[in-house]
């Protein structure tokens, strides 16, 4: 009825090239489950990830394995690399940018040796989730191979 009240659906760009995969059938419970929040999984083929959103990086976790972006529209993504990658212990992982800096989505963060990391880890499929921090009534995803940059979910 008030369709000028409507949020305009929020775009959130593929983090790095690969074949995107429905967030239930990722092989770890606590993202299968979505407890860690909703979202989408990407096998990649790329080694460099990127920022999947415009905002500020508010989390790289030591181990250069997971990073998290908050928007100015309420929303906040985490890019999680492989499963069970924290065991590397920063192992195979590069970190191309730093905490509390303001980026635009295609920004890389960082870079991974994708060999090292598929002979060393449980899995290199990456959950691209949309945090607790996160406001939003309903996600439409994507269900194709995508470059980095492109399109994989729209938040509304």
């Amino acid at each position: 009825m008030f369709g000028f009240l409507k949020r305009k659906p929020r775009v959130i760009k593929a983090p790095v090239d690969g074949m995107l995969i429905p967030i239930e059938e990722v092989d770890d419970e606590v993202f299968s489950s979505k407890m860690a929040g909703d979202g989408i999984a990407i096998m990649p083929i790329g080694d460099t990830f990127t920022a999947p959103i415009d905002g500020v990086i508010t989390k790289i976790f030591s181990t250069n394995h997971a990073f998290s972006i908050k928007s100015k529209q309420d929303l906040e993504v985490l890019v999680h690399i492989g499963l069970e990658t924290v065991a590397l212990k920063g192992e195979g992982f590069e970190r191309l940018a730093q905490e509390g800096d303001e980026v635009t989505a295609g920004t890389p963060i960082i870079k991974v040796d994708l060999n090292y990391v598929k002979a060393n880890a449980k899995d290199i499929v990456t959950p691209i989730l949309l945090t607790d921090e996160s406001k939003f009534d309903a996600i439409d995803k994507n269900d194709n191979v995508v470059k980095s940059g492109d399109p994989i979910m729209e938040v509304n």
